[in-house]
């Protein structure tokens, strides 16, 4: 269970990062192109500069933006699952505590599947699209 969760926190993280860093190999190669472009009409010494050298700056641009993008993708995504990790965490020790059980790492592995198979027990017992009202 608990690799299945990881595995996919990793796919996910690997699809934001995939997402933010074309986003920002985009903008930073426009960027790159439209300065080699003013730089080759306002400036004669970077007009005298062949157009490999041009290319590997536009390149240079367009892997800045790419790394950028990503690595501030992945951590505003790992700054938001340490924020639910100790939300669900803070959540399982007052449980557990209630209870009467010292909240150790087996105990919180523990309740987090309990709370899991909860979850889909109670998805399963209502049918999607016609919720039954409820009376209290």
């Amino acid at each position: 269970m608990d690799r299945a969760r990881r595995r996919q926190d990793a796919d996910r993280a690997y699809d934001v990062q995939v997402k933010a860093g074309t986003e920002g190999a985009l903008r930073y190669t426009a960027l790159g192109i439209g300065l080699a472009i003013m730089g080759h009409y306002t400036w004669p010494l970077f007009r005298r500069q062949t157009l490999a050298f041009k290319g590997f700056l536009v390149s240079g641009f367009t892997v800045f933006g790419l790394v950028v993008y990503a690595e501030n993708a992945l951590q505003s995504l790992e700054s938001e699952q340490r924020l639910v990790e100790s939300a669900i965490r803070r959540e399982a020790r007052l449980e557990l505590s209630r209870r009467g059980l010292v909240p150790t790492e087996t105990a919180i592995a523990k309740w987090r599947a309990e709370k899991m198979s909860q979850r889909t027990q109670e998805a399963s017992e209502v049918p999607s699209g016609s919720q039954q009202p409820r009376h209290e």
